[in-house]
């Protein structure tokens, strides 16, 4: 079946980001020159940014001021999007052959618009999609479906010719569980739920370039 929209996610998908987020906690900290303890990225992960700021105060030690903080490591995440972040393997060569194919393609993402626009303008590949849809803007995280709806919306195409490309398995089970069709695609930070996506998903790729659709 001829495949018409592509919605995708873009963190762990098409972006090979996901390290920053689990490094962040220790890589501020370091740059404080503080030593972070053992476990902190399981101590961290349940935490909003807030939270994670008021941990490294009462903890660490830190004397800057809870927004303080926040700012700084808001922007050590913008200037790795804005600077470093690279795209998964075959990525971008995947992105063309859709163009050529004349499959409409958009973003659905957690991440916040300036930084996926930054991410994406520097690595060539904004072109290819004719909008990005954030979870902030939709008020909805992916634990709801109207994210993928709305992209479906605006793609203006049949969910039977339709596939939405997701990394982690609470999105895939979500857009699974809505009727859409998904390919799972393998980041590390989801390798312990390969086999519970592997059995939701139509397929689940190791890189573009795998894709049989």
């Amino acid at each position: 079946m001829k495949l018409e929209a592509a919605i995708f996610d873009l963190d762990g998908t098409l972006l090979d980001s996901m390290p920053i987020w689990q490094g962040l906690g220790r890589n501020y900290l370091l740059q404080k020159m503080v030593q972070p303890a053992p476990g902190l990225q399981d101590t961290l992960k349940a935490m909003s940014l807030p939270q994670a700021a008021q941990h490294f105060q009462s903890a660490y030690g830190l004397r800057e001021a809870e927004e303080t903080i926040i700012g700084e490591i808001e922007t050590l995440i913008a200037d790795f999007y804005r600077y470093e972040v690279p795209l998964k393997a075959g990525a971008a060569e995947y992105l063309q052959t859709l163009q050529e194919q004349n499959v409409k393609m958009c973003i659905a993402t957690a991440t916040e618009r300036d930084l996926a626009e930054s991410a994406l303008e520097r690595l060539g590949i904004r072109e290819y999609f004719s909008t990005i849809l954030t979870s902030s803007e939709v008020k909805a995280g992916k634990e709801d479906p109207l994210i993928y709806q709305r992209a479906v919306e605006h793609l203006a195409a049949p969910l039977t010719k339709t596939v939405i490309f997701e990394d982690a398995l609470h999105a895939i089970e979500t857009a699974t569980a809505a009727g859409f069709r998904v390919v799972g695609v393998y980041d590390e930070s989801a390798a312990q739920d390969r086999e519970r996506i592997e059995a939701l998903t139509e397929q689940y790729i190791y890189s573009f370039s795998d894709w049989k659709g």
